[in-house]
């Protein structure tokens, strides 16, 4: 079964306030992937210049060739000039049908190392936090928990953060909170991220998604530098240009629509910021493809400003 983002959030808030969720579950039949030839990019995080030499792709953009193919995939996102990448927990589990090793051996053929991973941590979480530290994941990481109705809904996931928190570093692995708009949203008489924020203890970093950032209202720079050195990771995704906050599918190709990417992650690399990883999930005049290839392209001339 397929489900659509939208199907996704939907049924997200339909189940309990403590639930938190992993990335979407799929089983695509687009065809293999083709290769195609692009310049690799080197291993450093910036330059001295101050432009990026080292990027990831969150998988999930490709979730509709991944299933089917998962090495032929890979092999093209490295082709494109990723270095890095970001998995998601799927319907063959966080390898795509590999052991641990062997997705870890094929990607070390292919110049990729998998940074971070998207997982359900309500299931088997020191399981997975194992198998992603025995292959060096530096990060696992929760996707999504839903609104919670008020204050006692999110010092519930605090408590849940802080145990996850705990089992990954227990594991030898880093654990991260992906936000979405709902978090800078207030509710309660609180703004639910600072409140995350505030009161997760230090096991618990956070990856900024930068597309839900400005969706939900907020300044990602007023973010970076309230809470310097917690934000560890980040989706690079552009929004549409003109759309109104509350269309919350207007992902574009990066650096076509109306985020300022040069000032926002000049910024995150002075506050700590480790991992710049591209996600797209609308292709609007394009493929899944084409568009992590544009990324790629944009991210390899990016310059801070």
């Amino acid at each position: 079964m397929t489900y659509s983002r939208r199907t996704f959030l939907r049924l997200g808030g339909q189940l309990s306030a403590a639930t938190v969720f992993l990335p979407l579950l799929h089983c695509a039949g687009e065809t293999k992937v083709a290769d195609e030839d692009a310049e690799a990019s080197t291993d450093e995080v910036t330059t001295a210049a101050g432009s990026l030499s080292s990027f990831g792709l969150q998988l999930y953009t490709l979730r509709d060739l991944l299933p089917d193919d998962p090495k032929g995939t890979l092999k093209q996102v490295a082709d494109m000039g990723y270095t890095q990448i970001e998995g998601y927990e799927g319907d063959q589990g966080m390898f795509w049908g590999m052991t641990a090793q062997e997705w870890k051996d094929y990607c070390d053929e292919l110049g990729l190392s998998m940074v971070s991973c998207h997982v359900n941590i309500n299931e088997n979480l020191a399981e997975k936090a194992a198998q992603l530290a025995s292959i060096g994941t530096a990060y696992a990481v929760c996707p999504y928990v839903g609104a919670q109705d008020g204050q006692a809904g999110w010092q519930t996931i605090v408590e849940q953060f802080n145990a996850a928190g705990k089992t990954c570093r227990e594991a030898g692995i880093k654990f991260a909170y992906h936000n979405h708009a709902y978090t800078f949203e207030e509710v309660d008489g609180i703004v639910p991220q600072a409140y995350l924020m505030d009161r997760t203890d230090d096991t618990v970093e956070y990856e900024m998604d930068i597309y839900w950032v400005v969706t939900g209202g907020a300044d990602p720079v007023e973010w970076l530098e309230r809470y310097p050195g917690k934000w560890r990771l980040c989706h690079v995704k552009d929004r549409k240009k003109d759309a109104p906050l509350e269309d919350h599918e207007a992902s574009v190709n990066l650096g076509m629509g109306s985020i300022d990417f040069p000032r926002i992650l000049k910024v995150a690399a002075e506050q700590g910021m480790e991992y710049y990883i591209l996600e797209q999930e609308e292709y609007e005049n394009s493929t899944p493809l084409r568009s992590a290839r544009a990324g790629a392209d944009y991210l390899k001339q990016l310059k801070f400003a």
